[in-house]
This record gives C-alpha cells, structure tokens and sequence, in this order.
C-alpha cells in the first residue's frame, strides 16, 4: 500500500513558535500558565502541562507570576485585565492573528462596518472582532451568512487565519453587493492556503484520506471538510490509537495530512500504523 504524506503536515509558524516560547518561559518561570490552551492539540496541551504550564480559562484565576496568550490571541477586554493583574506577559499570539486584529482597529477606526469571515465561536474570531470597537462588526461563517446581512454604506472585511479562500471569496462576493464601498484585507495565513491546495491534491489522487489533528482545531476540521468532499474515504483522527485497520481493505493508495496544531510525533505515529497495516 502506497503512503501519500503531506509535505506542509503538521505545525505551522505561529503554532511552533507558541510551543516553543511556552517551552522557554516555563523553564524561565517558576509559576506560569496560559490562559485557554496554547494551540488546538490536547496532546501538546498535556505535554506543556507536565512541564509546568498550567491552562486556566478565567483570568481571575491567573495566579501571580507569568501568563502566556495563546496562539489564537485574545480579546481587547481580556488583555486589559490581564495588564491590570501585574502579571510578566509571554505574549504567543500568531503575527498573522495579531495583523488581522490591526486591520479590523484600523478599519473601525475609519468608518467601515466590519465583516469578519470565520466561526464566531472561536477563541481567535472573538478577539480579532473585539478591536473593532467603533463601528458594527459582524461575524459570518458563509456566503448564506454573508446574504443576511443588512446594506451599509462602508464595508472592510477581514478573515479568520485559516478559512479557506473559496469561502472568503464567496463571501467577499456578497458584501459587494451590500455597500457603496467595500475594503478588503486577506488574512488568510499562507501556510493554511498551501495546507488546503496540497490536501485537495492529495485526495485527489487517493483511496482513502486521513486528516490529523485535534477535534477543536478549526483548521483541522475544515482540512477533513475539503478532503471527504474530494474523497468521501476521510477520516478526522485525533491519535493512531483512533485508526481502524478494516478502512484500508482493497486500497492501495493511502494520504495522509495534518492541522496546523498537530505535532510531529502524533504525524510519525500515525504514519507508522498505517504502514504497520498496509503490510
């Protein structure tokens, strides 16, 4: 059975970045957290943890000593009060996050209405919407979304980072047709544009897809999204203990990718069951 693994498979900038700042500071700090997990990999979470890196998701709760924000930043009000505690500040957020948040500021600031194209559960969507304080912001997952909403006379438009650019587009579509002037900022990161293209590549060319990474991470999710409407075969696993042996009856081309929170030795894991199976 031939292996098909994705060359962008696994930790993006931003997110290796993250660990690793988590990794110096709880070597620097003798009482450190974060506050909400570093990135979407419950895995990598517990591993932070054992090295001294506790999550606490109520800022009240942040003992003394040094907090670190999380990769997917986080909201104006939140960074406030974690200023107000006196607390040392590791600050993990993406560059790309942090530049969406900016234009989302800069574009409330002159007027436009903001629209931000992502999930508005998510903890990343929250805080770049927080900084666009002084206009509507409205928060639209699709085109359907997008069609909903009411005419303005100044529309700027913003992204979560890891959307994918079809549905950006489409989105982008729609308001055009709601304003007088529209403004628009692409923050989609570049290394979840590749993740995308070499996914639907990949299943593509396969009989059955594995997607890897956490059941949290947005990113992940959307990669098994893009893959099973290629190829129905996908799987979104977590770990290789989550692998089933009889999915790979009759196929002989397997692929293989991962989210942007996904470590190395999860991908090595799962790759090694595989080819344990495909023997």
């Amino acid at each position: 059975m031939e292996i098909l693994l994705a060359q962008s498979a696994g930790f993006c900038f931003g997110v290796k970045r993250a660990t690793n700042m988590a990794l110096e500071a709880a070597e620097k700090y003798e009482h450190i957290c974060s506050h909400g997990p570093i990135i979407h990999s419950p895995q990598m979470v517990e591993k932070l943890a054992a090295h001294g890196v506790d999550v606490v998701s109520d800022i009240e709760d942040i003992p003394a000593g040094a907090v670190i924000i999380r990769s997917h930043g986080v909201s104006a009000d939140e960074l406030h009060q974690i200023l107000d505690k006196d607390l040392d500040i590791v600050d993990a957020t993406c560059p790309f996050v942090k530049k969406a948040q900016d234009y989302a500021q800069q574009l409330s600031r002159e007027g436009y209405s903001v629209v931000l194209a992502g999930e508005a559960e998510h903890p990343e969507v929250q805080g770049i919407i927080s900084y666009g304080t002084e206009t509507d912001v409205y928060t639209v997952a699709s085109f359907e979304d997008a069609e909903k909403l009411p005419r303005m006379k100044k529309v700027g438009v913003v992204a979560q980072t890891t959307q994918s650019y079809d549905n950006f587009a489409q989105i982008v579509e729609s308001c055009l047709s709601k304003c007088r002037e529209l403004r628009v900022f692409n923050t989609i990161c570049d290394a979840t544009t590749v993740r995308q293209n070499e996914a639907r590549s990949i299943a593509e060319s396969v009989d059955l897809m594995l997607v890897i990474g956490g059941y949290n991470s947005a990113n992940t999710s959307r990669l098994a999204r893009i893959c099973k409407e290629i190829q129905p075969e996908t799987h979104h696993v977590e770990t290789a203990a989550e692998i089933n042996p009889e999915w790979f009856h009759d196929v002989d081309r397997v692929g293989i990718t991962a989210g942007a929170s996904t470590p190395q030795w999860i991908i090595d894991e799962v790759y090694e069951k595989v080819s344990q199976v495909g023997k």
